[in-house]
């Protein structure tokens, strides 16, 4: 007689399904906690199901106490498999939605920081757009930084994303929207917010300590930093913002997302006509993917915007 132990989960149902996207939304908010808001519902309501999940799947999915949430390595797998799962439910959606030529369903995308601020607003208005044709289309945003995206795309995690066009990667389709201009500034209270750019002299400029980016750049671009005294570094435009306006650092920023503060007064650009770099963004979404009406029409949207 066999004593092999019968599989735990035979067959998914809606409940497991919701458990599963309770657990997703846990892994990506860090933990219990930072999922109540999320989720809507408190903590030992996210403890009990998340314990309900791990008795249907007969596996520890996470750690939990006073050392602070953690997920096994069966909880990495169980939400691998999450993902995929959760993907192909929505494609299949989507897929059956189109069928009946309605924009229903859902898109999901992924922007870099500080996009809000481009003046082309081409994203805005292809939401706009986008929700006049599919009023029940629901969108799903998230600002995470541009390898994640560009991962969250690969993996069907997202259906699009906004990104700075560093390099195209393999299995990925890149539509380019429009450029941006970044400046170098410094924030008042810096030794070179006054000094006139005739007198600023380079030797001094690269001298003062500066910022570098922990994320991707074009070659071309790389040389900017590498001139400069890099003794700081941010994995986003906004870490680069918050060092800045220390009065520390020198640092470049989009120009449309420093306006503001160069409006108020505390940042001002440094020889601008000189210290520039324009780099592209574009949209990306996956090379071979299925048929989706929401995320073809959000694409269509963008290019005519």
């Amino acid at each position: 007689m066999s004593s092999r132990r019968p599989d735990p989960l035979a067959q998914v149902s809606d409940f497991e399904i919701r458990l599963l996207k309770l657990f997703r939304s846990v892994v990506e908010c860090g933990g219990f906690s930072a999922a109540e808001s999320a989720l809507g519902i408190g903590r030992s309501a996210i403890s009990q199901q998340m314990s309900d999940l791990e008795q249907r799947l007969g596996l520890r999915l996470c750690q939990r106490g006073r050392a602070g949430f953690a997920l096994t390595e069966e909880g990495r797998e169980v939400y691998q498999s999450t993902l995929q799962l959760l993907a192909a439910l929505e494609s299949f959606r989507t897929e059956v939605n189109g069928l009946h030529q309605h924009l229903r369903g859902e898109l999901n995308i992924g922007l870099t920081d500080n996009l809000v601020t481009v003046p082309h607003m081409r994203i805005t208005h292809a939401l706009a757009r986008l929700k006049e044709q599919g009023p029940d289309v629901r969108v799903n945003i998230r600002m995470t930084p541009p390898s994640e995206v560009e991962q969250g795309v690969l993996d069907g995690r997202l259906h699009i994303g906004v990104v700075p066009q560093v390099g195209a990667l393999s299995g990925l389709e890149y539509l380019t929207l429009y450029g941006e201009r970044s400046l170098l500034y410094c924030a008042v209270g810096h030794p070179l917010f006054y000094v006139d750019d005739q007198q600023l002299a380079d030797e001094r400029l690269n001298a003062q300590e500066a910022i570098a980016p922990t994320f991707r750049v074009p070659p071309e671009v790389q040389s900017h930093y590498q001139a400069l005294n890099c003794t700081a570094s941010a994995s986003d435009r906004e870490g680069m913002a918050f060092l800045i306006l220390t009065g520390r650092y020198i640092g470049y920023l989009p120009d449309h997302y420093a306006q503001a503060w160069v409006q108020q007064g505390r940042l001002r650009a440094l020889k601008p006509s000189e210290r520039f770099y324009d780099i592209n963004l574009a949209a990306v979404t996956r090379k071979g993917r299925r048929a989706h009406l929401v995320l073809e029409s959000f694409v269509d949207a963008l290019a005519e915007a």
